[in-house]
């Protein structure tokens, strides 16, 4: 029958707490009974993400909140990483702008010079294009010298050359030498190559 009175479910309950007391069979075979209760409940419980997986978002450190190392490295992200550095981009090289050094004029340049500007300027009557031409070929780059073939000497504005010769620029491959006539002082550019030395390669009128 059931218990119906509060003075017997007391007696009830003072004999189940009191059983484990009895003896030392008794109390080992109460506490193997709560723990296997206790790992039954354990394993019936929902597992918990901790909040310090390796898989959350961000990691929390003395100074505040520290992101995670995989951030940035989406797909989303890729804008942020300069162009130079994506695969398949050249990289970007600078050239710097090395102006020649300046060296002392060389004497035989010069005398290119002077030998060519005695030959261009106005040569004696009876003298033709093709002895012009060819007196200047020996002092004249093969690109000039086909300038030159359009020249008529006849309308060359001076007969001899009246000072010194005066460097504007000189390097160790080209020079830039004023030299006065009779006419116009003219500006003769002439170059230095290995294979045929100091040569003419252009002139322009000063004054």
């Amino acid at each position: 029958m059931p218990i119906r009175t509060h003075r017997g479910r007391t007696a009830v309950y003072r004999r189940l707490w009191g059983w484990p007391l009895r003896s030392p069979k008794h109390l080992a075979g109460a506490v193997v009974l709560l723990v296997a209760v206790a790992s039954g409940i354990g394993l019936l419980l929902p597992n918990v993400p901790s909040a310090t997986s390796s898989g959350g978002a961000s990691r929390e450190t003395d100074s505040g909140y520290e992101t995670d190392p995989r951030e940035g490295l989406s797909g989303g992200d890729t804008g942020a990483r300069s162009d130079d550095t994506r695969e398949g981009s050249p990289p970007s090289i600078s050239v710097p702008n090395v102006e020649p050094s300046s060296v002392e004029p060389d004497p035989a340049g010069l005398d290119v010079v002077r030998e060519w500007v005695s030959e261009w300027t106005r040569p004696s009557e009876g003298t033709t294009r093709e002895q012009w031409i060819e007196g200047l070929r020996p002092h004249t780059t093969p690109e000039f010298i086909g300038v030159m073939n359009t020249v008529d000497p006849a309308n060359v504005p001076a007969t001899e050359i009246t000072g010194r010769l005066r460097v504007d620029e000189s390097t160790k491959t080209s020079m830039r030498v004023r030299v006065p006539t009779d006419g116009p002082t003219v500006r003769v550019h002439v170059v230095r190559s290995s294979a045929e030395g100091w040569r003419v390669s252009g002139y322009d009128r000063v004054d």
